[in-house]
């Protein structure tokens, strides 16, 4: 399944990786099953964003890193996605970052709208760290660029023709100059690879 979807697609977000650290054999037998310019995202241990709220957490982040590392260039950015019951606390996120591998791209999914000020922005773009522009059914990012890559999670179920092409113009203006990662929800009724599909050669 994942090879023939990598026929299709160029990445893929992880989400096993956020309820269990995955081993780096897994990591190897994803890698073997894809070309080498396919790119995995994964989403960060829960046991770092949920648990431990981003506090305390170094050696949890480490360990992370060092599996992910496993991935070598197809590691696509991390994924740090904040329970949304976590409100703003900027001096909290800029000792976390101060904590993160240089080596391995950060991308930050903020669920409370406390976030979305321009002191989280600033303490993002200090540290080349991209804000993790989400769209769904309970609450919208708003559209900046904190890094030179882009992370886009679009989760509504209703993307018809002109919210892709919206989409894809709001990519393209925000100037990115470096890779765009961009999302689809996945589900039961499979429309995310459908939007992924309808989505690529808008952009």
């Amino acid at each position: 399944m994942l090879g023939y979807y990598a026929e299709r697609f160029s990445t893929v977000e992880i989400n096993y990786s956020f309820y269990r650290k995955p081993t780096q054999k897994i990591l190897q037998g994803w890698s073997a099953q894809v070309p080498p310019r396919f790119r995995f995202a994964l989403k960060a241990w829960q046991r770092i964003t949920h648990q431990k709220r981003l506090r305390d957490s170094e050696e949890f982040v480490d360990a992370f890193a060092e599996v992910a590392r496993t991935l070598g260039p197809q590691l696509a950015p991390v994924l740090y996605q904040l329970p949304p019951n976590l409100k703003a606390d900027v001096p909290l996120l800029r000792e976390f970052l101060l904590r993160l591998p240089k080596d391995i791209r950060a991308a930050f999914e903020f669920r409370h709208e406390s976030w979305f000020a321009d002191a989280t922005y600033a303490a993002l773009r200090e540290n080349r760290a991209a804000l993790c522009i989400a769209e769904s059914e309970a609450l919208a990012t708003p559209p900046v660029a904190t890094a030179p890559f882009g992370y886009f999670r679009l989760r509504r179920l209703d993307y018809d023709e002109a919210a892709l092409r919206g989409w894809a113009e709001k990519v393209r203006a925000l100037g990115f100059t470096d890779d765009v990662f961009v999302y689809f929800k996945h589900e039961d009724e499979a429309r995310g690879p459908i939007f992924a599909k309808q989505f690529i050669p808008l952009v």
